[in-house]
């Protein structure tokens, strides 16, 4: 079963020079929009495809630079023995090191066998396919694989046409499924004389008189057409060849009729059988017209789940329904630095995994905010929405993503943003200063490139806000809780997190008298606002409500610690 070992790709639409050594089952390239993703996929296809031609423009050169010829370069290891037969293709036999993707251009001793096969356009636009090595091309040999070596190594296009496939056109998936191709001529034959005799009979009906006219001219003419003229189709235009075969259901309802995620969930299950001829499949945007469940049934017949996988797949894909379902050696992301394109392995590091299945958004954001739980996280939204107001745009715009790292130590947010800048994210840590991180930890992300934001020494979120917002805004915190979790549950949290020394009905009398609220008062009440499991805004939508219409509108009046802190966070969603 062919596999794609290595692919170079130079000058070709956004991609300047991009080399990749994928893995030898599920690629599943991500990135943001116009990172060359799909171009990707188009390169492969368009050099390993079974086609004597392609359309290529100008606007297919980099920068459209026409005098630099597009070079697309893909080489192919698990190749059939025939293949890697020295009489067949010696001269351009080379060897691949699978420990460090590097390519030698001599095949040996424990290095894999393949094949590099060139795709070349000049400026004249004209495709040339070729097999590359350097010592061939130092001797001036010229080759190219054989038709029927390239429609074996030929990658099937799963997309939005995928009902072509329903039928046994040329490079139809159906053809593949078996090593005898059926002999299907003479039926097909048959079948066309037999349409022309069967509309002969019908149109002779029809067509009577004219047919009549024709006859007696003929005759008095002295044109020979027998016993007299009939209407049958042309023997030239009723030409039936494979492509006419195609399946249908029992009804006899063409298959190629249902809808583009039945199509593709079909042809999906035929690549798998068909693997041992057609081993190598491309898919852009797997989500489209499917519905999640059906997407985990297409990524599980694709070999998502298998150790031993039966495909090489390069998907693309903008669902973070398809990035829960694969595992982080599937998931390669699609970046662009200065003028080359890099494509790097997300890994199966604890933070990578963890965050594939709790916030996959993230890794189809720009940037991220980790925060160290759904308060933060409320908090950030809630302030998004306030700023909007004033006009910015928000963060999702933007391209931002939230990650929600559920509590824990401090140091889960620094290490799952470590995580997310090694795979090129621009990342901020949203944490509390009640537990501090261990040094190393944090320096390592700073260093790394992320930003940190905390609360005064010593506080959690809500003691930062207890402490320093106005009194007017301490009291729409308190009517907030008064409404949910209740005035029961505050006021026993209340009294005993502050050991009886404060109680409800005191800090109310005492505003009501129009009496401030005093430093002992806000540290109590920011102490017993955040019990754990128990706070009285420890939810995304509660602490929204709090920033968007609380601290939002009464952040001017806040202490000046507190609206630098704020501010930051501001500043960093809109330098994106």
């Amino acid at each position: 079963m062919a596999r794609i070992r290595k692919l170079e790709i130079q000058n070709f639409r956004s991609i300047r020079l991009l080399r990749w050594t994928p893995s030898p089952g599920i690629n599943c390239l991500i990135g943001p929009g116009d990172s060359g993703k799909s171009s990707i996929l188009d390169a492969i296809d368009m050099c390993l495809g079974a086609r004597r031609s392609v359309p290529i423009g100008d606007t297919d050169f980099y920068g459209l630079n026409v005098t630099t010829p597009i070079v697309i370069n893909t080489t192919i290891g698990a190749l059939p023995d025939d293949l890697i037969n020295l009489d067949t293709y010696g001269d351009f036999l080379r060897g691949f090191d699978p420990a460090t993707g590097n390519i030698e251009d001599e095949p040996r001793m424990g290095l894999e066998t393949v094949l590099t096969l060139r795709l070349k356009v000049d400026s004249d636009l004209e495709p040339v396919w070729t097999l590359h090595s350097e010592r061939a091309a130092e001797q001036g040999l010229e080759r190219g694989l054989a038709w029927k070596d390239r429609a074996r190594l030929a990658p099937a296009r799963i997309g939005s046409f995928a009902s072509m496939n329903l039928s046994w056109s040329r490079n139809s998936i159906l053809n593949k499924l078996t090593e005898e191709r059926a002999a299907l001529g003479g039926a097909l034959a048959a079948a066309a004389r037999e349409a022309r005799a069967s509309f002969g009979n019908q149109a002779g009906v029809e067509l009577q008189q004219p047919l009549q006219i024709v006859t007696e001219t003929a005759n008095s003419l002295g044109v020979p057409i027998g016993g007299g003229a009939q209407a049958l189709l042309d023997a030239h235009s009723v030409s039936i060849g494979d492509g006419a075969i195609a399946l249908h259901d029992a009804d006899g309802i063409p298959l190629r009729s249902l809808g583009t995620g039945s199509s593709r969930l079909l042809v999906a299950g035929l690549q798998r059988r068909a693997a041992q001829a057609a081993s190598i499949a491309l898919v852009d945007e797997v989500e489209f017209g499917l519905e999640p469940h059906r997407l985990i049934r297409f990524l599980d017949s694709m070999g998502a789940k298998e150790s031993v996988p039966p495909l090489q797949v390069f998907v693309t894909t903008h669902s973070p329904v398809a990035l829960r379902e694969l595992s982080g050696n599937q998931l390669h992301i699609v970046r662009k630095r200065g003028d080359q394109h890099e494509v790097r392995l997300a890994g199966t590091s604890n933070d990578v995994q963890s965050t594939l299945r709790a916030d996959p958004e993230a890794f189809l954001a720009k940037h991220v905010i980790v925060c160290e739980g759904a308060s933060e996280v409320g908090l950030v939204r809630g302030l998004d929405l306030y700023w909007g107001t004033q006009g910015l745009p928000s963060f999702m715009a933007l391209g931002g993503a939230y990650v929600d790292v559920n509590g824990g130590s401090t140091d889960n947010c620094y290490n799952r943003g470590l995580a997310l800048l090694g795979l090129g994210y621009r990342v901020l840590a949203i944490v509390d200063a009640d537990k501090p991180p261990t040094p190393g930890v944090l320096q390592s992300f700073l260093a790394a490139g992320g930003r940190s934001i905390t609360w005064g020494v010593g506080r959690a979120l809500e003691d930062e806000l207890f402490a320093s917002l106005p009194d007017a805004a301490l009291d729409a915190l308190i009517t907030k809780a008064l409404e949910d979790p209740g005035q029961e549950l505050v006021a026993e949290h209340i009294r005993s997190k502050s050991e009886g020394r404060l109680s409800l009905n005191e800090v109310l009398d005492s505003r009501q008298q129009l009496n401030p609220y005093q430093p002992e008062q806000r540290r109590f009440l920011g102490i017993a606002s955040r019990i754990r499991r128990n706070g009285w805004f420890k939810s995304v939508t509660s602490y929204q409500y709090v920033a968007k219409d609380i601290i939002g509108p009464h952040l001017a009046n806040s202490n000046v610690g507190f609206q630098q802190i704020i501010n930051g966070i501001k500043d960093w969603i809109h330098a994106a």
